[in-house]
């Protein structure tokens, strides 16, 4: 067992934890304790090093006062819309930034009796914790602040749900552990906003994050996982879902990197008619790394699926991904589309890039592909024969390649949040992309 593993092991155990979550913890503690700890020679972390979780101390939770400076929410802006926020700090929910919660939502320490139900009913099963190590830890760890969104039959949130998880300095390094349940029964709709932020000041903690959405038949979810937060904190996290008869899943998920950020999507299509739209965007630069996997499960027939990421990788940084579409015998008449991009600009820059297609039915329309490269030289050409310098080309090349995603965001404020943001990413100065629409 690594150090890590026994220090995560000493942490369970110290957790504040309501009774009735007893049977998730212990089963997860049990996985935690007997699972190998990856190496390189473990394929789903080939690419990906846990050394940065081996090299500091995380024996202790982050204390809850590092969240209570009057100044913290002045680091950073909040998103601008009309929806329900909660808002937690170094894992523990802080309700003087959050709003009034309406009847569908609920932490996991307010449950009545009957979400009490419904959280034992779905928590730990969407997921597979023995395929994803870090789920059995979550699991392990499971709290009174998690969330759970509960939307009964044919009903719709009359507001987006904006789960705000900010991340502060401690003085020993520490965890945050963040979990989301998420249900919707047949025909229910719903949208939900994570924001993975933190100060500006350098981070010294571990976060490990886990979203589990049951979509059922006929209902639609919208997703977002905005994760922008300084680049010395490790974030390890994942969305899981499983989708019945004609459910609907789209999601958008965008990262800067870190020492360790690694970011699992799991979709399981258990009903037929089933449809995905996932789009995704990953930054790394200085020396961070980033690694998103997914895993799509086709197992009915008329399932549909369409994957978009592109990544930008800029100086010394290592980006990895890695996608996996899984088409089962009986699903026949599915349709799957995975398509992976990355630019890097820099000759120090680096992209593991690998998808898969696993087909074992015979009647299915699928593709797959990624691409490497470089900024176009016939565009940098045409653009400073326009009078553009060299430095905006690139700049305006640059934010092209993933502005086109950016554009297909469905929630306004996202999209207005994150266009300025990433302008100013790529060149601080940059005057050409201040009056960028987004609508």
């Amino acid at each position: 067992m690594s150090d890590f593993q026994q220090q995560a092991l000493h942490l369970a155990g110290q957790q504040d934890s309501p009774e009735w979550l007893a049977d998730v913890r212990k089963s997860g503690a049990q996985q935690w304790l007997h699972a190998p700890w990856p190496t390189r020679k473990t394929e789903l972390w080939k690419y990906t090093p846990l050394a940065p979780l081996q090299k500091s101390e995380f024996g202790r939770w982050a204390d809850e006062s590092a969240g209570k400076a009057a100044d913290w929410q002045q680091t950073f802006e909040w998103l601008e819309l009309d929806a329900t926020r909660l808002v937690f700090v170094n894992g523990v929910f802080a309700p003087e930034a959050s709003d009034e919660l309406p009847p569908e939502l609920v932490r996991f320490g307010d449950a009545n009796a009957d979400q009490k139900k419904v959280i034992e009913q779905h928590l730990g099963q969407i997921v597979d914790s023995k395929r994803h190590l870090f789920a059995a830890l979550s699991n392990a760890w499971a709290s009174e602040d998690g969330v759970l969104l509960h939307v009964p039959r044919n009903g719709e949130l009359k507001k987006p749900v904006y789960v705000v998880h900010v991340s502060t300095p401690t003085e020993t390094p520490a965890t945050a552990n963040q979990r989301l349940l998420v249900v919707l029964e047949s025909g229910a709709q719903a949208s939900v906003i994570e924001h993975f932020v933190s100060t500006e000041d350098t981070q010294n903690g571990f976060v490990n994050s886990l979203a589990e959405v049951e979509v059922g038949d006929n209902a639609h979810f919208y997703h977002y996982r905005i994760n922008l937060e300084e680049e010395n904190l490790l974030h390890v996290g994942g969305t899981h879902v499983n989708l019945q008869r004609a459910a609907q899943f789209r999601g958008f998920t965008i990262a800067q990197g870190s020492p360790l950020k690694r970011i699992d999507y799991q979709i399981n299509h258990c009903g037929e008619g089933a449809h995905l739209d996932l789009q995704g965007v990953y930054l790394p630069r200085n020396k961070q790394l980033v690694d998103y996997h997914t895993n799509v499960e086709h197992k009915v027939p008329h399932g549909t699926s369409k994957e978009i990421f592109r990544g930008i990788i800029g100086d010394s940084a290592k980006a990895v991904f890695n996608g996996r579409i899984h088409i089962h015998p009986k699903a026949q008449k599915t349709l799957a589309e995975l398509s992976n991009k990355n630019l890097l600009t820099s000759a120090k820059a680096e992209v593991d890039t690998k998808p898969e297609l696993e087909i074992y039915a015979d009647d299915v329309k699928c593709a797959h592909g990624a691409t490497v490269s470089q900024l176009n030289r016939e565009a940098m050409f045409y653009l400073q024969s326009r009078g553009i310098s060299r430095a905006e080309a690139q700049v305006m090349l640059n934010f092209g390649f993933i502005n086109e995603l950016l554009k297909d965001v469905a929630e306004p404020a996202v999209r207005e949040y994150l266009g300025p943001r990433l302008a100013q990413l790529f060149s601080p100065n940059s005057e050409l992309l201040k009056h960028i629409s987004y609508e």
